[in-house]
């Protein structure tokens, strides 16, 4: 066999193709969980009956109401469930509440002939079946931290000698930010469909990322054994996370509505249902203080990060162990101590969203590094790449930076494609005749650890056949959401079996064709699953390579010869991620097959009256290893830019913070509330390249992940309106920037940069603290304003 990462000659991996389903989309022709309704004769709709607290007891709940609407069946509640009543892994998440934890939280499900007839009843429960004791909510994440309202596990990474790092730091900055998390806002919302067939095995259609998961929490939920469910994912129209762990309830509630009432029970949650009831990325909140050398090296960070978890733990443990894992980002800091927790809030249980707490991290250093720049007298630019790793540095948890130059080599190759000099010249001259219209260009890079936190999730299975007629059919444990993984694995296969595009078609994703698999998530699909399909093909070829005999056969009738020979035809792959080491409890280890690189400069315009902006211009260099399929690449490339730019300048999610009955409801539970990036808001030049000489020894044919890394590229769109924000004012002037940072946030940030030029005014976003390190290091100098606050 072959090493991991070697390609034959004229592989199939590496090709520009379309997407395997791009005509199945662009025709409607799709199928999606919901399309498949029309194929279960005798299906009922189910609907939630939502609370209209944040937080409450049920003191009482009678479903009559409902059962007397004309073509309601049955109602779910506790006592139906045969299992255990959780649809979590962490036992804190019942299916059927007995206390109300969010606004909107469904505390009964309603089933009727029409979706119709269950929503009625849905709201006749509401209006005279069920009763509440309102109980205190706790809604901000300030609030919770100052109630001391926490959940799960405390975690600490550290490094060095932090106190003693700060007193010999030559700069001390202070500070704090808090900024907000994001709504999925997947074009499909969730959706589950299940039935029980005639020998009372369970089989649920989900849109979900991970169907071991459902399946598994299916099964507790109905007290049955694993292998009497089947969970299957066709296809989803995205999932970004959100249908890592949130779909597993409403398969749930569809599997007991279907094995109580033997009838196919069908669960769709409409779009504001979906923004009321599911998890969101998580908000943060983040105090530090930062050392740095007379030439602006890093040389200390002392941080604590507070993540709103909403009302149960859900994944938010191992969103905040990758946080802490990539506060450091691609910058080397010698002495560290970043402590996180957990705050638990009366919201929405936080979830799984692209990045998974790695761009909550970085945030943070990004800001600080955006922050401290002018009071260093740096450009941000050259502060942050006199900081990155170089070759034999560590990460502050433990493990080996590999292959930092490719951060220098994609800078350089970024400078030079996206010609910054000349660029910054043309903004330095337009800022200076443009006094209500200012321009600024920001370059950040990104550097993003690849594989679960979670070490034993990083294995995958896949299922090939290869048929007497040569035609090939896998199967793999991975689910597509329209990142094109399927495409992938179709070449993966083409290449190792050695047979053309056209002769391999993939089937949809099925517990009970390849079981046990991970979640499709952490930028690991292609990884994982490409190495178990890549194995089962080369088990077949090898058992062929004795048939041929050196003989070269045509594929076709190699395989023919093999079946009259009878030799197996199919086989089951396994692949394992080596070299990982992690100990959760010290926070130390490897827990990364790699990193993976980019770099992005964003420029922008700020109209000094309103705040509104434009992107003007998103030149990208990414590193994604020998590429799999380039036309996926590239597309997930700008689709994760512009999902990043969005989190971190438009999606502004917001509940009702005020003291009346509506407290804790989200307001922004529509596209028309709730601001999503569109044609508008796109650069009006947008390139990506992809770096070349880039072969990762280890992963499939060489390639890399690149789901996820990019959308923290979109730091520099943010880092650039700080500093447009900053051109208003007088040089040298600090800008802290609220995120996201709206038209409303870069405007307030206009109105402070011009304050500080007024004669005698305080620079607005200086803190003049007393005790604070000099800032030439002597201890006699009065204190200088070296504390940086929001």
């Amino acid at each position: 066999m072959s090493r991991l990462s070697d390609r034959p000659d004229d592989p199939s991996v590496g090709l520009a193709i379309p997407h395997e389903s791009a005509a199945l989309h662009v025709t409607g022709a799709a199928l999606f969980t919901d399309d498949l309704t029309g194929r279960f004769p005798g299906l009922l709709h189910a609907h939630p009956v939502q609370a209209p607290y944040a937080h409450a007891r049920i003191t009482r709940l009678d479903p009559s109401p409902a059962l007397a609407v004309p073509g309601v069946v049955r109602v779910l509640t506790a006592s139906d469930v045969p299992g255990l009543n959780d649809s979590g892994v962490k036992g804190d998440e019942p299916l059927f509440p007995a206390e109300v934890m969010y606004h909107g939280h469904a505390v009964c499900w309603v089933l009727g002939e029409s979706l119709e007839a269950a929503r009625i009843g849905a709201e006749a429960i509401a209006a005279g079946g069920v009763d509440y004791d309102p109980l205190p909510a706790m809604v901000t994440l300030r609030d919770a931290m100052a109630a001391g309202s926490f959940q799960g596990a405390v975690l600490h990474v550290r490094r060095g000698d932090v106190e003693a790092e700060l007193q010999r730091s030559r700069h001390v900055f202070t500070g704090e930010v808090e900024f907000a998390g994001q709504e999925h806002f997947y074009l499909e919302t969730h959706a589950s469909i299940a039935f029980v067939d005639e020998a009372g095995q369970v089989f649920v259609h989900s849109s979900t990322q991970h169907p071991s998961e459902t399946q598994g929490i299916v099964a507790h939920v109905l007290a049955l054994p694993d292998h009497a469910v089947t969970v299957q994912c066709i296809r989803m129209g995205g999932g970004f996370g959100g249908k890592e762990m949130q779909p597993h309830g409403y398969a749930a509630v569809a599997a007991l509505g279907a094995t109580l009432t033997g009838r196919p029970v069908r669960v769709r949650l409409t779009r504001p249902q979906d923004m009321t009831m599911t998890g969101k990325r998580h908000g943060f909140h983040a105090s530090w203080r930062v050392g740095f050398g007379a030439d602006g090296r890093l040389t200390a960070l002392d941080a604590t990060l507070t993540s709103d978890g909403g009302w149960s733990l859900d994944l938010s443990e191992a969103v905040l162990a990758r946080a802490l894992c990539h506060v450091d980002n691609a910058y080397f800091i010698p002495h560290v101590s970043v402590r996180g927790r957990i705050a638990r809030t009366h919201k929405t249980s936080q979830t799984a969203f692209r990045g998974f707490g790695g761009p909550q991290g970085m945030f943070v250093i990004e800001d600080i590094l955006g922050r401290c720049a002018p009071h260093l007298g740096l450009d941000p630019e050259v502060l942050r790449r006199r900081n990155t790793y170089t070759r034999g540095q560590t990460t502050p948890y433990g493990q080996e930076v590999r292959h930092p130059d490719r951060l220098v080599r994609a800078w350089d190759t970024l400078a030079e494609k996206a010609g910054l000099e000349t660029r910054r010249a043309a903004i330095t001259a337009f800022n200076e005749t443009h006094e209500n219209t200012k321009r600024a260009l920001a370059v950040t890079p990104v550097k993003f650890g690849i594989s679960f936190n979670f070490t034993p999730l990083n294995q995958a299975g896949a299922l090939v056949h290869v048929y007497k007629d040569g035609s090939v059919l896998i199967n793999h444990g991975g689910t597509e959401m329209g990142q094109g993984l399927h495409t992938k694995m179709i070449q993966v296969a083409a290449t190792a079996l050695g047979v053309p595009l056209s002769r391999v078609r993939l089937a949809p994703t099925r517990t009970d064709k390849v079981p046990n698999t991970s979640a499709t998530a952490a930028s690991s699909g292609a990884d994982l699953n490409g190495g178990a399909v890549k194995d089962a093909c080369e088990q077949i070829r090898a058992r062929l390579a004795h048939v041929d005999g050196g003989s070269g056969l045509a594929w076709e009738k190699l395989v023919a010869k093999a079946y009259l020979e009878r030799v197996q035809l199919w086989a089951a792959g396994y692949y394992r991620t080596e070299g990982l080491e992690w100990d959760v409890t010290t926070m130390h280890g490897s827990p990364f097959k790699y990193f993976a690189y980019g770099v992005a400069a964003a420029e922008v315009e700020v109209d000094g009256f309103t705040g509104s902006y434009r992107t003007r211009r998103v030149d990208i260099v990414h590193d994604v290893g020998d590429s799999l399929s380039p036309v996926m690449d590239i597309g997930q490339i700008e689709g994760a830019f512009v999902q990043g730019a969005g989190w971190l300048t438009l999606e502004d999610l917001r509940w009702d913070e005020g003291d009346g009955p509506t407290r804790g409801r989200i307001t922004t539970q529509a596209a028309s509330t709730y601001k999503l990036p569109s044609l508008s808001e796109l650069p009006d030049v947008f390139t990506v390249t992809l770096l070349d000489h880039a072969h990762e020894d280890g992963a499939v044919y060489g390639s890399k992940a690149v789901g996820e890394p990019p959308l923290m590229l979109a730091f520099s769109v943010r880092e650039a309106l700080r500093q447009a924000a900053a051109a208003f004012g007088p040089p040298g002037v600090t800008i802290d920037l609220a995120s996201p940072a709206t038209p409303e946030a870069v405007y307030w940030a206009i109105e402070l940069a011009r304050s500080a030029a007024q004669p005698g005014a305080p620079a607005p976003s200086m803190s003049y603290a007393a005790g604070l390190t000099p800032s030439d290091g002597s201890p006699g100098a009065p204190a200088v304003p070296d504390a940086v606050t929001t």
